[in-house]
């Protein structure tokens, strides 16, 4: 008879991710994984596979988390700026004020990661799609609804606000990144006046 788990696979994969994320990829031994979790070494391999693949699904599970809630916040009916705008600012807040210095898990895996291993690069590529898809769709609503001024093309424009937004959660990891993310939002928002 198969023996049962005595440990919820979706908390210790949260857990994972929780781990992953402030720690980082390369940082996190298996015998970090092992206390962490509160599991042995046969459970995680036995459930997740390697570390390697552990660290993939709990990639996946933070876009699980995030993508749809940014979906949410750019596809309100009404004005579409108003939630382009906070957006914005609240990744420009939590890049200043992030206590952990985690900064953001799928651009922690591309500094770390994608220049070596295609199936991060793989799914850190697909959120930022993502990130860019949602936001390329909100701009285009704003075009048509006549909130965006003549001559801004919405999907360079979204692809600039990403790779700002990206970048905040980069520069929030440094001693002084809470005043140069402020000001870096408040300026690329000057681009929506």
């Amino acid at each position: 008879m198969a023996r049962t788990k005595d440990f919820d696979p979706d908390a210790v994969l949260q857990a994972a991710l929780e781990l992953f994320w402030r720690r980082g990829y390369e940082a996190t031994s298996m015998a970090d994984l092992v206390e962490g979790l509160g599991i042995a070494r046969a459970s995680i391999y036995a459930t997740f596979g390697s570390k390697h693949e552990l660290y993939l699904r709990a990639l996946e599970r933070y876009a699980e988390q995030t993508d749809p809630v940014l979906l949410a916040e750019l596809s309100q009916p009404g004005p579409v700026l108003p939630a382009v705008r906070a957006l914005v600012r609240r990744y420009a807040g939590e890049s200043a004020e992030d206590p952990l210095k985690r900064g953001c898990f799928v651009v922690n895996t591309v500094v770390e990661l994608v220049p070596h291993d295609p199936a991060a690069a793989r799914r850190a590529g697909a959120s930022l799609g993502h990130l860019e898809t949602v936001l390329t769709a909100a701009l285009v609503r704003a075009e048509a609804q006549g909130e965006l001024p003549a001559g801004r093309e919405p999907r360079a424009l979204a692809r600039m606000l990403m790779v700002l937004m990206q970048g905040m959660r980069v520069m929030g990891r440094t001693a002084d990144g809470a005043a140069r993310v402020r000001d870096a939002a408040e300026q690329a928002l000057v681009l929506l006046d």
